[in-house]
């Protein structure tokens, strides 16, 4: 099928902002596409001075506008969806401006006969968005079609990994998200994150121009409580007086690859052209053979609901450090002499934690499917304790996996042996042989200034954003990730998207891995959607393929200053939540990690 993504301003004026949209659909159709995505907030923009503004520009659904829409659907024989502010009464008998309306933020998909056939309403919204719009129970199902499974996603609903993953179990193989957003987190990110995750295409339509009226809006109706915002609403509710829509839309590959981009803040539009047939969470399999949908234990996701009331009602009674030292340390050796090189590099550093991969004294993992091989590692295992707990000094701990009694467990050792461990959680085929654990395990750890929280997964348990989540709802601030990267998207995408979505640190160390790498399409284009290179749809990407090294990481909640300030001119960097980043290079990584501050910027 062929996907056509597009990008426009809009404006306070509901008929200039119809005849945008038929005048994208028009120009967009020369391509003769299967499906038009277009971006959210089609007829207005956000912010409105009243509750009746917001009336007379959300539209009815029999209006005159998603007529339009549905007939140039039927013209052009095609698909097209976009989202708009949908009236989800009758009428609104009276003209008080301080009373809200119920009025939803909602995506709308026509057939090629004109129909109406799937409408979703947005979930998660922002702070702003709160003031004016609800949130219907109207989730977001699959829609079936002649070319495969469709899921709508708008807004901040593309930004957490849930609605994603709800669509992805549900059968879903593209999703079409409607964006408004003056941030680069989407295009740049979790664009990428839900695609890789989910085995999915994501087609994305983001708004240019003003997205809000450019005088002034009345002051907040009511001031925001922390309770009130989503871990994205609270930095999007101080944004700029006047932002404005980045573009940036986007077709990604399951792979993680840009198929079409438009790289840049200009009207136009550009199309790929994809098949559904082989993807979908179903038949995404791992590197190692394993069957992603297999990895699932729903079991241990039925526990965040209590996890997250236990949270709620903890209270702190001890003193959580502003920093701590960290170091991702990563041998190029094996056995007994990878064992001695760890314990000399400790004898020199005085990190708090040392991170380290997954069986960090083994290269060839497939070495533990021999049961005599195995019973070797387990004895060194046994050695390694001794041999590093030696060298710890007080309020040390060095982080790994090891083969414990048989099965696979992420370990903190500290100057007393072992501290805690982890079993692992998820079947993973190179661990084929391994008990799976039963649940996860919370973790207070006593540095020399203070206890901090932290989970570790190690496998694929890391890979599971429902995992990453309970640990995040057990407010814990650092997550231990010794693995063997499988992916390079785990790291530039996954990782980096769950420590921006609940404000986790996360230290992942991993042997380095090198892995198949396209070169980059050529994305640019004129206002007209016209592109040398994306206009060949998917053909674009027949290039010479390359290897790229990837590693681990260290990702650390940005300082205060950078959360709480995002929009001054001087600091924005285009992003609301990015992490900041210090990938595992050579032998060893350090950084300077900022715990606190999790408990600052707590997720909803």
């Amino acid at each position: 099928m062929r996907v056509t993504v597009s990008q426009f301003a809009t404006a306070l004026n509901v008929q200039e902002n119809l005849a945008s949209c038929v005048r994208m659909i028009n120009q967009a159709a020369v391509c003769q596409p299967s499906l038009i995505v277009l971006p959210e907030f089609c007829n207005t923009q956000s912010s409105y001075v009243d509750h009746n503004q917001a009336w007379h520009q959300a539209l009815a659904l029999d209006g005159g506008f998603l007529q339009e829409i549905a007939q140039q659907a039927k013209k052009h024989h095609c698909y097209i969806m976009l989202n708009v502010t949908l009236r989800q009464d009758l009428t609104r008998d009276h003209q008080n401006p301080a009373i809200k309306s119920n009025i939803s933020i909602s995506s709308c998909l026509f057939s090629p006969l004109g129909e109406l056939i799937h409408q979703a309403d947005k979930q998660a919204l922002t702070a702003q968005e709160n003031d004016f719009f609800i949130s219907t129970s109207k989730v977001s199902d699959i829609v079936t079609t002649p070319f495969g499974q469709l899921g709508l996603l708008a807004g901040s609903d593309g930004i957490i990994f849930e609605p994603s993953r709800r669509l992805a179990l549900g059968g879903g193989q593209l999703l079409c998200n409607s964006q408004s957003s003056f941030a680069l987190d989407q295009s740049h990110l979790h664009d990428f994150a839900r695609a890789g995750e989910n085995n999915i295409f994501v087609a994305t339509a983001n708004k240019i121009g003003s997205l809000r009226q450019q005088e002034p809006a009345q002051e907040r109706l009511q001031e925001q409580t922390p309770a009130e915002s989503d871990c994205f609403s609270s930095q999007s509710s101080r944004a700029e007086k006047h932002p404005m829509g980045v573009g940036h839309s986007q077709i990604v590959s399951p792979n993680g690859k840009v198929l079409a981009k438009l790289d840049h803040n200009e009207e136009g539009f550009v199309f790929a052209d994809i098949d559904l047939a082989g993807v979908g969470l179903s038949k995404k399999l791992r590197p190692d053979g394993t069957k992603l949908i297999k990895q699932r234990r729903p079991e241990l996701y039925q526990q965040q609901k209590l996890a997250l009331q236990q949270a709620t009602k903890t209270t702190l009674n001890y003193t959580v450090p502003e920093t701590a030292n960290v170091a991702i340390f990563a041998t190029y050796k094996s056995n007994e002499q990878a064992i001695e090189d760890v314990c000399h590099y400790i004898e020199n550093n005085l990190s708090d934690i040392i991170q380290l991969p997954e069986l960090f004294f083994i290269a060839d993992k497939a070495i533990t499917n021999n049961t005599e091989q195995l019973a070797q590692v387990a004895c060194l295992c046994t050695g390694l304790i001794k041999k590093i707990s030696a060298v710890l000094r007080p309020f040390q701990y060095v982080c790994t996996s090891l083969v414990i009694d048989g099965t696979h467990h992420a370990v903190l050792i500290n100057e007393q042996g072992v501290f805690a461990k982890q079993q692992q959680l998820h079947f993973c085929q190179r661990y084929q042989w391994t008990a799976l654990g039963g649940e996860l395990e919370i973790i207070e750890l006593p540095l020399e200034q203070g206890v901090i929280k932290v989970a570790m997964l190690t496998g694929d348990d890391a890979n599971i954003p429902e995992m990453v989540k309970q640990a995040a709802l057990n407010n814990i601030q650092v997550l231990l990730v010794p693995f063997d990267i499988q992916e390079a998207n785990e790291v530039e995408f996954s990782l980096l998207s769950y420590a921006a979505e609940y404000k986790i640190c996360i230290v992942a160390a991993s042997r380095e891995k090198s892995f198949a790498e396209s070169a980059p399409i050529d994305t640019s284009a004129d206002a007209s959607g016209k592109n040398r290179d994306v206009a060949k749809g998917s053909s674009s990407n027949n290039k010479k393929v390359k290897q790229k090294k990837s590693t681990g990481l260290i990702a650390n909640v940005p300082a205060v200053s950078a959360l709480l300030n995002p929009w001054q001119s001087d600091k924005f960097n285009g992003y609301i939540n990015k992490p900041l980043v210090k990938y595992q290079h050579g032998k060893i990584t350090k950084a300077v990690i900022h715990p606190l501050l999790r408990l600052k910027n707590k997720i909803d």
